[in-house]
């Protein structure tokens, strides 16, 4: 952050218009520059620093995609993208602020998941009590319960929303005094209970030359060390728990989306993956299991977490659809298959073996992966979670990186 730090504070000001100026007249009392911007979409005037026709005509299809429209939910997804492409290329936003309810969250959240992580980001909603992950995603966004609705300023909105305001002065203004740690180059690991033995190895030998950022592999790590790699914040990936393709495929609770390994594909960073965990797919508690999947062999990981081990057919699935990601990486590639197993659970005596399983995922991969001098598969005698498959997935991280 170079010069004064600058605040977005962002929300439709056409119908919010007095509560986020309060928001705007306290991070200014605090001594942080504001710009406001304006996302109502009912074509009000409203005085803001940026007005909102300007955010709208961001959007890839213009400003008419935008405003003027006839369905409000139209017009509110349309402006959400129009501003996280604005936000995204601004070029100016050192944090940023927005306050509503369902709608005025929508509108934002994109937004600031749009902006790089360590970027200061509060968003008071109305529902920041219940299940934020589809707002908050792979993103640093601070959520805040706005307890009244975000509507006129009273006796609680003016507490909440001062806190927030000035959470926000406190993150910008203290930025330089974080240290921003050594030279040593970020490297992001994938990791799973049942795969932690071995990706705790590898990190624990990187620590010296590289800075190991360890992702739990739930289908919101992936992707948020998939972002952190499409900001340019890591520069290599060692990947030994795709365990969120099963849950994507499968249906299971933790699941990727489909541009998991996208950022690996966009960048060309060094990667090193293997199939860790993928003899599993991730549910709540039992008695949440879909009835269509009884009959299934399971695990009961622990009261919260109910593992589905998934059969033959299910991996040579999994198998075409990483081989297809992985014939996409122009970068340097090495994915490792085990011979002993893909989990530490998936070993003999333990109750997910199941050899004819881990030999359709290795022949589908061996089968559709087109290998080059620069993208190899390489078979490992050994079960994932040890420290001898660990040792083979450093010996090809050193290779590449």
């Amino acid at each position: 952050m170079t010069g004064a730090a600058t605040a977005a504070v962002a929300g439709t000001f056409d119908t919010k218009g007095p509560e986020l100026n309060y928001i705007a007249d306290c991070l200014r009392a605090a001594g942080v520059t504001v710009r406001t911007v304006d996302l109502g979409t009912s074509g009000a005037a409203a005085m803001t620093d940026i007005p909102a026709s300007e955010v709208a005509g961001w959007h890839p299809r213009g400003a008419s995609a935008v405003l003027g429209l006839d369905d409000r939910g139209a017009a509110v997804g349309a402006m959400a993208e129009a501003f996280a492409y604005y936000a995204e290329k601004a070029g100016w936003i050192d944090g940023m602020i927005g306050a509503g309810g369902s709608g005025g969250t929508a509108l934002v959240a994109p937004a600031m998941r749009a902006l790089p992580v360590g970027v200061p980001k509060v968003l008071v909603s109305t529902v920041a009590s219940g299940n934020v992950g589809p707002y908050v995603g792979p993103s640093d966004i601070a959520m805040v319960y706005s307890v009244t609705d975000v509507q006129g300023l009273n006796r609680i909105s003016r507490r909440v929303l001062g806190n927030a305001a000035h959470a926000l002065a406190g993150m910008m203004l203290n930025a330089r005094s974080i240290p921003q740690g050594d030279d040593r180059p970020a490297v992001g690991l994938t990791m799973f209970g049942v795969t932690t033995a071995c990706v705790s190895h590898v990190a624990d030998a990187l620590a010296s030359s590289h800075d190991p950022l360890v992702f739990h592999a739930t289908g919101t790590g992936g992707r948020s060390m998939e972002k952190l790699v499409d900001s340019g914040l890591i520069g290599g990936v060692i990947d030994i728990t795709t365990t969120e393709i099963a849950d994507m495929l499968v249906g299971g609770v933790f699941p990727a989306t489909e541009d998991r390994m996208g950022a690996v594909i966009r960048t060309g960073v060094p990667y090193v993956g293997s199939v860790g965990a993928l003899d599993m797919v991730n549910f709540g508690a039992r008695d949440t299991v879909p009835a269509r999947l009884k009959g299934r062999l399971f695990h009961v990981h622990n009261p919260q977490v109910t593992l589905m081990r998934t059969t033959a057919e299910e991996n040579d699935r999994f198998g075409t659809w990483i081989a297809e990601r992985l014939n996409a990486m122009q970068g340097p590639v090495r994915f490792l298959i085990p011979e002993g197993g893909v989990s530490a659970i998936d070993a003999p005596g333990r109750p997910f073996h199941d050899p004819k399983a881990l030999a359709a995922l290795r022949h589908r991969l061996n089968t559709d992966v087109i290998q080059t001098q620069n993208r190899k598969l390489i078979s490992v005698p050994h079960n994932l979670d040890t420290p001898a498959f660990a040792d083979a997935a450093l010996t090809a991280w050193q290779e590449i990186a």
